[in-house]
């Protein structure tokens, strides 16, 4: 009879040839986005934002650390002889080439974080050919769990909507017991100014959104069976966690008041660990109360001998080295394919006039008729440092000569080779202290007939005068525009721009523009003079109006 160690040995070479080659894929063209991190490999890529603070991801080695013990205790729970390690069908082949071509997709589109997802796949695949459906079954939560340490600013758009729902419900409290707070964007500010605290993404929730998120589905997985409750576990989370970090900030607030800065940052510290006691707390005692209630729904019940109910069997023999051949193919098409890609000269359009330089917009006008009159901006230290060395701008502040207090500030950011040039300006807003009321479509007039598609945001700023408290509304605008086509919104500009790098071929360059005015005299006269300015400038820096949109 042939031992459980003789069936799995031919195992182990067919899966060898395959993480060989996989692995040199991963490696060596493995990541197209280099505005941040200039590197090849999609491992640096992913594995450098885990130490890196700004990447708000170091809970990924932690994530790395529980997913490597979560798959050695879900192999020991299931016996060899149980379940042997001989055989492997088709579907570990199909995994690794679907892997394959998730990460051409991602290259291409310069999404690394799709080139992720295709490499944990391709992984699911390998540890399916080395050990049949016993590691095949050990590794589906493991590989799943290591989608928690994706970094963070995948999120951005839950994390912002959840920093201002923390922000708006923590001065609800503050004020419902009589703490003056005076909200400005992002930031909490007494009215004599004797603290002033921005809820930065660390104190809103988004660094610990997904952190906690999964250690509650860490909990689910480890204490019950059915797979829906145990995504009840991580649904139960997200309420938890926006509770938690309101807790926190208005335990802040009610510290500085009562004794100042100084003991609102004491506070500050101490809190971040009454997140986790609250979250993990209200977890584990749903997770008891669900324990004591239902008992046959814990894991180690009656007929489960693994954490995913896994009873052995003798797994259908199949031969391993077809799915080698045809993942050893595709490895080096895909290897060709994307060497191919990368050496391409860029290819990409532009949707606005260019300086001499070919990297920045072309410089708006200085005078705008007899009327109005454009002032310097200057591209701040901080916007230099952050976005990629061949990023484009262009900005003034357009002044009207009859009335200076009537102005209109237009700017122009032209991205590079790299789409991370270009962002949201919701995030940039409220870190500049302005608190977004609410948004709307507009359709601007180009000279002539053709619309310009704009997202309107109505925008405020409280600040101190001798008369007292003052809110100050403005409206802002914005675009982006490419050869071809205008996205009122970021979701379409990004919708367009993979599709063109997929399709086409093509990385094309986005233009990024903003009008900010005032709004004090009204909605309708805000929007009449950003439309002047418009007339007046989309001839010099947008000049062809045949866009589609």
């Amino acid at each position: 009879m042939t031992s459980v160690a003789t069936r799995a040995r031919p195992q182990f070479w067919p899966a060898l040839v395959c993480a060989v080659l996989g692995f040199l894929v991963f490696q060596f063209l493995g990541n197209s986005t280099r505005g941040y991190i200039g590197t090849s490999s999609l491992f640096y890529w992913w594995g450098f934002q885990w130490f890196n603070p700004q990447s708000e991801t170091q809970h990924g080695i932690l994530i790395l650390g529980i997913s490597a013990w979560i798959f050695v205790r879900n192999l020991r729970a299931t016996a060899p002889a149980a379940a042997p390690s001989g055989g492997v069908d088709g579907r570990a082949g199909a995994a690794m080439l679907g892997g394959l071509l998730v990460h051409d997709l991602g290259f291409v589109a310069e999404q690394a974080r799709v080139s992720i997802l295709g490499l944990l796949l391709f992984a699911w695949g390998l540890a399916a050919m080395t050990g049949g459906a016993r590691w095949a079954r050990a590794a589906v939560f493991p590989l799943g769990f290591m989608v928690f340490a994706i970094p963070l600013n995948a999120l951005d758009s839950l994390g912002f909507w959840l920093r201002m729902g923390v922000v708006s419900v923590s001065a609800w409290v503050a004020h419902a017991t009589h703490v003056g707070v005076i909200v400005n964007g992002s930031q909490l500010l007494s009215v004599d100014g004797r603290y002033d605290y921005d809820v930065a993404a660390a104190c809103s929730g988004v660094r610990s959104l997904v952190a906690l998120a999964a250690l509650s589905l860490l909990v689910g997985y480890l204490r019950f069976r059915p797979f829906w409750l145990r995504a009840a576990f991580l649904g139960v989370s997200l309420p938890l966690i926006f509770v938690g970090n309101v807790a926190r900030i208005v335990a802040i607030v009610y510290a500085a008041q009562w004794g100042g800065q100084a003991w609102g940052d004491r506070v500050h510290a101490a809190m971040g660990f009454g997140v986790f006691v609250i979250v993990l707390g209200g977890v584990l005692a749903l997770a008891e109360w669900t324990g004591r209630r239902r008992p046959e729904w814990e894991a180690g019940g009656r007929g489960d001998r693994s954490p995913d109910g896994y009873t052995g069997g003798e797994p259908r023999r199949s031969r391993p080295w077809p799915a080698v051949v045809m993942v050893s193919c595709l490895c080096v098409a895909s290897g060709l394919f994307l060497y191919h890609i990368s050496r391409l000269p860029g290819r990409g359009r532009v949707g606005i006039s260019l300086a001499e330089d070919g990297r920045s917009p072309v410089q708006l006008p200085t005078f705008l008729g007899q009327d109005w009159i454009g002032r310097r901006a200057e591209v701040t230290e901080i916007e230099k440092q952050v976005l990629p060395q061949d990023t484009g701008f262009s900005r003034k502040l357009y002044v009207s000569l009859s009335d200076p207090s009537k102005q209109v500030f237009l700017s122009i950011v032209l991205s590079g080779t790299d789409r991370t040039s270009i962002h949201r300006p919701e995030l940039c807003l409220v870190g500049q202290g302005w608190t977004i009321r609410g948004s709307f479509r507009h359709s601007f007039r180009y000279p002539q007939s053709e619309a310009v598609p704009a997202t309107v945001l109505r925008v405020e700023r409280a600040v101190m005068t001798p008369r007292g408290q003052a809110v100050v509304p403005q409206l802002v605008a914005y675009y982006f525009v490419t050869e071809g086509t205008i996205a009122a919104t970021s979701g379409e500009r990004l919708a367009v721009d993979a599709w063109n790098r997929v399709a086409h071929g093509r990385a094309d360059r986005w233009a990024y523009v903003l009008l900010q005015t005032g709004a004090g005299d009204g909605e309708d006269a805000a929007l009449d003079r950003i439309q002047v300015v418009l007339n007046a400038t989309l001839p010099a820096f947008q000049p062809d109006p045949r866009f589609t949109h």
